[in-house]
């Protein structure tokens, strides 16, 4: 396993292909220094006494102490301790901890390379590739993200009717050696501090869209990949400093007529595996997010709890029923994804047949379970932030600039209009303030609203899970017997 200061050193060394407002840049740019701060938590929890049960496990393949960020779930105990691990690692930084693409891109494409490789079409060794970049993967303690999201051109044509094929991508060339890629993967998360980047299918296919039917993996700065750089990060401070620099990024994944040699892909023109691989990173990030969105909730009930004390409105009926409602969407997403956990088994949902199994045996989440967690805890993003507005009131909006509250002229005079709690040393109620500007009414407040509530799969995608998959016909049957109603005819 790796130490942060060996993760950063790799990326220094990386080929430069990042561009950022016209530059080109370095990994180690000053505006990655948030997102590599964030990682870098990641890699300091595996040699820590505290954390170190829960953020490392057993590698199923070498027998060798892994990150757990490198794993594949092999019981429920591991599918409780990812979440949990999340939970506790989010709790760190307040926000996204960075790392879960890769283990949700990994454990997805585990039993999708698995079952596509006994296609008797299969156009290389998926399962036999992909577990040799496994155990590399685990073995280098490399950091994946993964890209799915295509672009999608005209959202309401598949991929095979768009007028520009590139809108998904796709293979464009088959060789003997490999195939060539050409497309665009969009919004994916720290693709700019990443070892690897894992390529996934964005949705179910059909017949006519083969090509589309893709996974691979590249290195985050292959020859023939561009990344079109956006940074999540909150104003610089001098002098109230704050308890972590925290940011995130996101790329635009351009693969530009990429050649991908045989042994980096792991599906390659099977439609219905192609769709699986869809939905499985899906239900996995998902999951991934019953650890996520209660930690992250967790903070905005210690903001919400905060401001109200500073304001000393803390036992007031109408606060105390806010909190409440922060407490219960969290530990209801948490306890979904408990009880996803507990009901994992090596099965995937297939419509009209039910959950059959699938893959060499790895454990899925309980899709039901899962999206319920991400659905409750992803519509309430924006409702957080108002019950955050209507606990803090104005101040937040008009808050002086750090320099003013810093001024000789006006330090002190700011200090005795801004004290609101004469309980709390006014520094520190300056201190909170900004802090939850930071998280309200940042610049990067925006992206990371949209990012909970779309990351994942927007709610409408969970709702459909929800009711495709449900046995909605077994309660039908409950209302028929206590009706006294025929039976339905099985």
């Amino acid at each position: 396993m790796r130490t942060r200061a060996e993760y950063i050193e790799r990326l220094g060394k990386m080929n430069h292909n990042l561009f950022f407002n016209g530059e080109k840049i370095d990994r180690l740019d000053e505006r990655q220094q948030g997102a590599l701060n964030v990682m870098g938590l990641t890699f300091d929890a595996v040699w820590d006494p505290a954390s170190k049960d829960l953020c490392t496990a057993t590698s199923h393949i070498t027998g060798e102490t892994i990150n757990r960020f490198n794993h594949i779930h092999q019981n429920a105990e591991d599918l409780h301790k990812k979440q949990d691990m999340t939970r506790m690692l989010v709790n760190k930084v307040g926000q996204c901890i960075q790392r879960c693409m890769g283990i949700d891109a990994a454990n997805a494409i585990h039993a999708v390379s698995y079952e596509a490789q006994k296609s008797p079409k299969a156009k290389t060794a998926y399962h036999d590739n992909w577990l040799k970049w496994l155990e590399r993967f685990q073995r280098e303690d490399l950091v994946a993200s993964c890209a799915q999201t295509d672009v999608k051109g005209e959202r309401l044509k598949r991929p095979a009717e768009q007028i520009d094929p590139d809108m998904y991508v796709h293979v464009v060339e088959e060789r003997n050696d490999g195939i060539v890629v050409r497309g665009c993967k969009v919004h994916i998360s720290e693709a700019s501090i990443s070892d690897e980047i894992l390529v996934v299918p964005n949705r179910a296919l059909q017949k006519g869209e083969e090509a589309y039917a893709l996974a691979f993996a590249v290195p985050s700065d292959y020859e023939g990949v561009k990344q079109v750089v956006h940074f999540h990060n909150y104003r610089k401070r001098d002098t109230y400093e704050r308890g972590i620099e925290y940011g995130y990024t996101d790329s635009y994944v351009i693969f530009d007529d990429c050649f991908i040699p045989w042994e980096r892909v792991f599906l390659c023109g099977e439609i219905r595996h192609g769709g699986i691989a869809a939905s499985l990173f899906a239900l996995f990030h998902r999951h991934s997010y019953s650890g996520c969105k209660p930690a992250m909730l967790d903070y905005v009930i210690g903001l919400a709890a905060l401001a109200a004390e500073i304001n000393g409105i803390e036992k007031t009926p109408h606060v105390r029923n806010m909190l409440s409602e922060l407490i219960m969407t969290g530990e209801l997403g948490y306890a979904a994804g408990y009880t996803a956990s507990a009901l994992g088994q090596p099965q995937v949902y297939m419509p009209g047949m039910g959950l059959v199994p699938y893959g060499p045996g790895s454990y899925i989440p309980n899709s039901i379970y899962a999206n319920v967690g991400r659905c409750l805890t992803g519509e309430a993003v924006f409702h957080e932030q108002e019950i955050l507005c209507n606990i803090a009131g104005g101040m937040p909006a008009t808050f002086p600039y750090e320099k003013d509250l810093t001024n000789p002229e006006t330090k002190a005079l700011l200090e005795k209009y801004l004290n609101r709690n004469p309980k709390i040393p006014i520094e520190e109620q300056i201190k909170f303030w900004l802090n939850f500007i930071d998280f309200g009414l940042s610049g990067s407040t925006g992206s990371v609203q949209y990012g909970s509530y779309h990351g994942g799969g927007s709610p409408i995608m969970e709702q459909i899970a929800i009711t495709s998959q449900y046995d909605l016909e077994s309660k039908k049957d409950i209302v028929r017997a206590i009706a006294g109603m025929e039976p339905r005819a099985k």
